[in-house]
């Protein structure tokens, strides 16, 4: 003990011994520091955010099209036009050119329910069918707003139906199914179960109807009794809803993938990922729309995509400040050049050059954009979820043309005499009118008639749960 005593007082009476005894300690002590420093700082590099891609290349492998003319008049009188699917056709773009269809509107009629109709309706031959969150699925008569028939089909719905030569195809989160209905009775027709839940809404074509699983399967079903023609497997859970064109399904997973699979056997053409935040990978909610032989999509990493459709390069990636679970409306028009317009959950919308990803205006929505938006004659409508509104405007200029204070997740579809705007838990169609009292930014028409159903108590699943969660965090919706 007494050694050992002498032996620490005589270090500290000769420093540099000190020094030479805990030299090596303190180069050892300092070399870790160095090395962590440098860990963070590639950790850092690592993990930040990813910049945005402008791939000159594929930017110019570009197919401008021609403006697509609205229907011709019979009789003078706008033409009735279907909007069959989620999407309004198999590619996906949410644009329906038609004449007159712009505001002031009168209300014609008002259906509404308790439960939640986060996705909208579709349209055909003179009635709309739509699927509501408790998994309802009910028909209207598009001229009343009549109930026509109402079927319990699951206990929870996110999704809307695709309507086929006379027959509905729905897709259910809970339980997993997707069921074939007579859509002039409601009546059952097949049931087929599925692995998990869905709520990729189906589009048909031909003799098969196609739609994505949260099991990661895209999958192609025969329309005649339900057996599977082949199933394939992606690169996560699907939420999103196929768009088709040129003979390909596209849509994204989330793995993080944009995927082309062909449509005829299931073979997938090409897989490409996304950039994600740094911190987390990207994630495709948003169902994609197929133009100009690109592939368009949101991504919960903050940014548009935009994959040319032949080879999946990444072609551009345009960021904003939020999820954006919304799809997007895609068109050209003989007043706007090739455009993408997509909603974001920082509360605004953006209408940007289909080529190259520059913005060509951008604007407030009043709230947060969950949904997809859509567009009818010259103007692009989006519903906002934080004030519960829907708002137009004009596909042009950017500017606000039309307001209606109901809305929350998809905002109108048309069959090109009148809208039917969606609200929280309603359907309300309006058409134009030449004289309108305004109140406020809302335009006031006569009495309409309300067709309203017996409130129901709302289900609650994880799925709901998740839903709401979605909503609060960073958006929910209707891709």
């Amino acid at each position: 003990m007494l050694k050992r005593a002498r032996s620490a007082l005589s270090l500290l009476l000769h420093p540099r011994r000190l020094w030479r005894e805990h030299r090596r300690w303190a180069i050892a002590l300092a070399l870790l520091v160095v090395i962590g420093v440098a860990a963070v700082v590639v950790a850092y590099e690592e993990l930040k955010r990813p910049g945005d891609v402008h791939n000159e290349a594929a930017i110019q492998h570009f197919q401008p099209e021609k403006p697509k003319a609205p229907p011709k008049p019979v009789h003078g009188k706008p033409r009735t036009v279907n909007w069959p699917i989620y999407g309004l056709n198999p590619a996906r773009t949410r644009y329906l050119p038609a004449r007159g269809v712009r505001p002031p509107f009168k209300l014609i009629w008002h259906y509404t329910e308790r439960p939640l109709l986060e996705f909208p309706p579709v349209y055909a031959a003179g009635r709309l069918y739509a699927v509501n969150n408790n998994g309802t699925a009910f028909a209207l008569d598009a001229d009343t707003g009549k109930v026509l028939w109402e079927r319990q089909i699951g206990r929870l719905n996110a999704s809307s139906p695709a309507y086929h030569k006379g027959r509905l195809y729905i897709v259910n989160l809970v339980p997993g199914h997707i069921l074939k209905l007579d859509a002039k009775t409601g009546k059952t027709l097949w049931d087929h179960r599925l692995p998990g839940r869905a709520e990729s809404s189906p589009v048909v074509l031909g003799n098969s109807v196609y739609f994505g699983c949260e099991d990661g399967y895209l999958y192609s079903l025969s329309t005649r009794n339900g057996n599977i023609r082949w199933q394939t497997q992606l690169g996560g859970p699907i939420k999103a809803a196929p768009a088709f064109r040129d003979g390909v399904l596209y849509v994204g997973d989330y793995g993080g993938h944009m995927n082309a699979v062909r449509a005829s056997n299931g073979k997938i053409v090409w897989q490409s990922g996304s950039l994600g935040t740094g911190f987390s990978g990207g994630q495709f909610y948003s169902t994609p729309a197929v133009a100009f032989g690109r592939v368009y999509a949101g991504n919960n990493d903050d940014r548009v995509y935009s994959y040319d459709q032949s080879d999946g390069a990444l072609a551009w990636t345009h960021s904003t400040g939020g999820y954006v679970y919304s799809g997007p409306t895609v068109a050209t028009t003989q007043n706007t050049p090739p455009t993408v317009y997509i909603g974001s959950f920082d509360g605004n919308i953006y209408a940007l050059n289909a080529k190259t990803g520059d913005t060509r205006w951008s604007r407030s929505a009043g709230g947060q954009v969950v949904g997809s938006l859509s567009a009818v004659g010259n103007i692009v409508y989006v519903a906002e979820f934080t004030n519960g509104s829907t708002n137009g405007y004009s596909m042009r200029t950017g500017k606000k043309v039309f307001h209606y204070k109901t809305g929350t997740y998809s905002p109108v579809i048309s069959d090109g005499r009148r809208i039917y705007l969606v609200g929280y838990s309603s359907i309300n169609a309006l058409e134009p009118i030449r004289t309108v009292t305004r109140l406020g930014n809302a335009f006031v028409a006569p009495p309409a008639r309300r067709h309203s159903r017996p409130h129901r108590q709302a289900r609650h699943s994880r799925a709901g749960e998740a839903a709401h969660a979605r909503r609060g965090k960073r958006g929910n919706g209707s891709g």
